[in-house]
């Protein structure tokens, strides 16, 4: 096979038109019947990636419904580093892409124009693709993999904050596909 280069998409050209896009590394799980709903895991994601806590910025996003019933009256939602990524399809620019040596799917923010293309392609509801208000660009789970303000190895090989904070043990992270 041939490798498509250029396309923003890190694929491998089987025969005619079938592609192979590379599967990510790793994936979050959350047990919702041990999920209390503490946030801690959304305040450390965004002290991780940006600096400071802002419930709002965080890659990982708790629903709650105040009239559901438990267990699923909490709902974690979190990027399903999807097989085949519509997100990563829809950005113009290449920002929204696929790391080479991970498979994880992320965001170069400086690329990112802002068109919230991204956001729109995410076939679920909330969007697993976020827009950051502040610095206005989008952004997603990215497993750990930049995480500037956190002195750890993130990504597949690495540790993930959310995991390693969770109180519960709610989050864990598995190599294989879900």
């Amino acid at each position: 096979g041939a490798i498509l280069a250029g396309t923003g998409v890190a694929a491998f050209l089987v025969h005619d038109d079938v592609y192979a896009i590379q599967a990510s590394e790793g994936y979050l799980l959350v047990d919702t019947k041990k999920c209390g709903a503490c946030e801690t895991c959304m305040l450390t994601c965004t002290l991780a990636h940006s600096g400071h806590t802002n419930t709002s910025l965080s890659r990982l996003q708790l629903t709650k419904n105040p009239l559901g019933r438990f267990p699923v009256d909490v709902q974690q939602n979190q990027c399903h580093q999807c097989p085949y990524p519509a997100c990563v399809n829809a950005c113009p620019t290449g920002a929204m892409h696929i790391d080479p040596e991970t498979g994880v799917r992320l965001v170069s923010e400086g690329k990112c124009i802002g068109c919230e293309h991204c956001i729109d392609a995410c076939p679920f509801t909330p969007s697993r693709v976020q827009w950051n208000f502040e610095e206005r660009h989008a952004q997603k789970c990215d497993l750990c993999l930049n995480t500037p303000y956190w002195n750890e190895q993130g990504g597949p090989d690495g540790k993930q904050a959310c995991v390693e904070v969770c109180p519960m043990r709610a989050i864990t992270f598995t190599k294989s596909m879900p």
